[in-house]
């Protein structure tokens, strides 16, 4: 069953990627904003990644004989 906090998580992260980006664009600073956003996508990435892992090892605990 999928958690509710990890969809907070996920929501909490992606507000935080946003205001870091404007604050950094703003100051003039781009090339550390596009290096922030990288960093929340791998972040965010790695977390559906280890999510889809349980999934798969679920999936495959239910069809083992």
């Amino acid at each position: 069953m999928l958690d509710v906090s990890l969809i907070f998580k996920i929501a909490a992260i992606s507000i935080l990627i946003i205001v870091l980006d404007k604050i950094l664009k703003t100051t003039g600073k781009d090339d550390y904003a596009v290096i922030a956003n990288l960093a929340g996508i791998v972040i965010v990435l790695m977390m559906v990644i280890n999510l889809i892992n349980k999934l798969f090892s679920t999936v495959r605990t239910m069809f083992r004989f």
